[in-house]
């Protein structure tokens, strides 16, 4: 199941040219990231207070395919691509209408409150996989 989240261009994302931005990107699918972890009925704030885990993103490529600009709606599509035993990988596509305009491939983390890396509980990873390709 792919997740869904859409977003508006608003001034304050675009650059001197009018078009987005290059890091704002990342705020769009980070927004649709922790919507799509959310909707799979994960809350993020109460895994770090009952259990000390959180997730951070550990790598990330990105295409800039087309640019966006002053008031499109864009449309992110974010998909599990696969899980391991302390990290999920994900495929985030920007859409504008039906023009892909960003990909992102991006690997996401668990980690303990020490920084390091740690197996990503059962439960958690059994409501993540809702969102598999």
């Amino acid at each position: 199941m792919t997740h869904h989240f859409t977003c508006r261009v608003y001034y304050e994302d675009t650059d001197l040219a009018g078009i987005v931005y290059h890091a704002n990107y990342l705020k769009f699918i980070e927004r649709a990231r922790s919507e799509m972890v959310r909707e799979a009925g994960i809350s993020q704030s109460a895994l770090k207070a009952e259990q000390g885990i959180v997730f951070a993103v550990r790598r990330m490529e990105m295409d800039f395919i087309a640019p966006a600009r002053f008031e499109d709606d864009l449309r992110v599509e974010t998909c599990l691509t696969g899980v391991k035993g302390a990290s999920f990988d994900l495929e985030q596509v920007v859409w504008r209408g039906d023009e892909r305009i960003y990909a992102a491939q991006v690997q996401v983390v668990c980690l303990a409150e020490s920084g390091r890396a740690v197996r990503i509980p059962a439960d958690i990873r059994q409501k993540l996989v809702t969102f598999q390709q």
